[in-house]
């Protein structure tokens, strides 16, 4: 105990100290922090009152049995300096690390960094998720302006005020789990006794909302790429594989087997900026992925357009080029972010908000609702866990199929508007010719329509009619309407029937034009 002149009375082990608010301090030596060599200390303070002595010498014995049987930390750490010798030791890939980095240094350090890990509990965590799920910002409900470029400038309409904008449930997951990597090396290191993060309740994941391209929506897509052969063949893989984006950009010309109908998916592009470099695919797992005959005619032709590009210039394709490359020998690969950045702006041109990764989503939908198993999607996409990420993916599709059974992927698909001459040459159809079932299709409708046969307001025959008439697949005949939407005579809307509309002159003479 204290002497009346405030000294600290010294004990066997561990001292009281009386402050000058009267409450009673409790101090015992618990060895030499690890971390940065000095002695540390476990403190508690017990308030003022008439059993305050008793109090902190129970709270003494406490810290003394704590110390005596290791239950107690060995340092004084911040979670700044727990999260320093987490990344330090940090053992994982380039993109991964780049995640965990931009976590920290975001949400972590800014609102728990300066936080001695002795003194966190489930209360601090489930307050700092409520602020993550409140504003990304962490503003606290402060008003400001968030200017478009830092420093001094000229505010615009883009410099706006502040709105609170939640994190998502997928992103505060992610900082749950990089929290949850750090404590418990500190566990293992013997910095902290118990993980405070098992006191806190689990941030729940993110719903998977997959919302792949409609058979519509698809027909129109391959239309639209298949403008430039370059673009449509990278498009009809990302459908017809489900492979990642940066999987399609690593792909070289050694791991198409053609013959065998299967490509080899080894490595994949990752970005950082303007950086870009080779590395495993995610799951750190190569894959075989088996391709339809259609889908192998066209690579054939899509060779040799490319050996002839390279041939005009004097040069040849290297056997290990790049399959999508921006140079005539191949040599390079495509930047992830500009293949997205192209899909994004073509179907803004189609009036849809879409990214590439919801062609994955459509290979995936598709292959189920074809009735194949998910272990064999799972092998398809790259999922790990054995199915269990396919299954909580497209959980929905899955109940689909079991109660559809519907047909094979490959009669799903919609036709690509290529076709091959007797030199296995590719050949664009987006001609007035009819020479693909769909055009055919297409041909017949349109005329009926100019001769008046179908008049405005009629709705056209139902896909699956118009599919079996003329013997082809579902995904033809919906090529077949989006054909006559593009040119203006029809009306289709989701789930409702195609519904012919009042031509406009404009529209008449794009209907001669093409008829001529």
């Amino acid at each position: 105990m204290t002497t009346a002149g405030g000294r600290a009375q010294k004990r066997s082990r561990g001292q009281v100290e009386k402050l000058p608010s009267g409450a009673l301090r409790v101090k015992v030596y618990a060895g030499v922090d690890p971390l940065s060599g000095k002695r540390h200390y476990l403190r508690e303070t017990v308030a003022a009152g008439p059993q305050a002595e008793k109090e902190a010498e129970k709270v003494r014995i406490r810290l003394v049995n704590e110390v005596n049987e290791r239950r107690n930390p060995r340092t004084s750490a911040t979670v700044n300096q727990l999260m320093d010798r987490y990344l330090e030791l940090l053992n994982v890939d380039t993109t991964t690390r780049q995640r965990y980095e931009s976590i920290i240094r975001t949400h972590i350090r800014p609102l728990l960094g300066k936080q001695p890990l002795s003194r966190l509990d489930g209360e601090t965590f489930d307050s700092f998720y409520k602020i993550l799920r409140t504003c990304r910002t962490h503003c606290g409900g402060r008003r400001f302006i968030e200017h478009r470029v830092a420093g001094e400038h000229e505010c615009t309409d883009k410099c706006r005020v502040h709105k609170c904008k939640p994190l998502s449930d997928g992103t505060i997951r992610k900082v749950h789990w990089c929290l949850s990597g750090a404590l418990k090396d500190a566990m293992r290191w013997k910095w902290i006794t118990v993980n405070p993060l098992d006191q806190a309740d689990t941030p729940a994941g993110a719903t998977p909302d997959p919302q792949p391209p409609t058979p519509d929506e698809a027909a129109a897509i391959v239309n639209e790429a298949f403008k430039d052969l370059r673009w449509g063949m990278f498009v009809w893989l990302a459908m017809t594989t489900g492979a990642r984006r940066g999987e399609l950009c690593a792909l070289r010309w050694d791991r198409l087997d053609l013959d065998n109908a299967v490509i080899w998916i080894r490595s994949s592009i990752a970005q950082d900026g303007a950086k870009t470099w080779e590395k495993d695919t995610k799951t750190h797992q190569q894959r075989r992925i088996a391709l339809n005959a259609e889908t192998v005619d066209l690579l054939r032709a899509y060779r040799q357009h490319c050996e002839a590009e390279a041939q005009v210039v004097g040069t040849t394709i290297q056997k290990t080029g790049r399959v999508f490359s921006p140079s005539v020998d191949h040599s390079t690969w495509l930047k992830p972010s500009s293949v997205s950045q192209r899909y994004r702006r073509m179907c803004e041109k189609l009036g849809w908000d879409m990214h590439l990764h919801q062609l994955r989503h459509y290979s995936a939908t598709e292959l189920i609702a074809s009735g194949v198993d998910v272990r064999t999607v799972a092998g398809r996409l790259g999922h790990g866990g054995g199915g269990a990420t396919t299954l909580r993916v497209y959980s929905a599709w899955v109940a689909e199929a079991d109660q559809k059974a519907a047909g094979n992927f490959a009669a799903r698909m919609p036709q690509a508007p290529i076709i091959l001459d007797t030199e296995g040459n590719a050949q664009t159809t987006l001609t007035p010719e009819a020479s693909n079932p769909y055009q055919k299709i297409a041909a017949d409708l349109r005329g009926a329509i100019t001769a008046g046969v179908l008049q405005p307001g009629d709705r056209l025959p139902p896909v699956t009619e118009l599919a079996g008439r003329y013997h082809v697949s579902v995904g033809t005949a919906h090529r077949a309407i989006a054909e006559l939407k593009s040119a203006g005579l029809i009306t289709a809307g989701r789930g409702k029937r195609a519904v012919v509309t009042h031509p406009t002159s404009a529209t008449l003479a794009q209907v001669v034009n093409l008829r001529t």
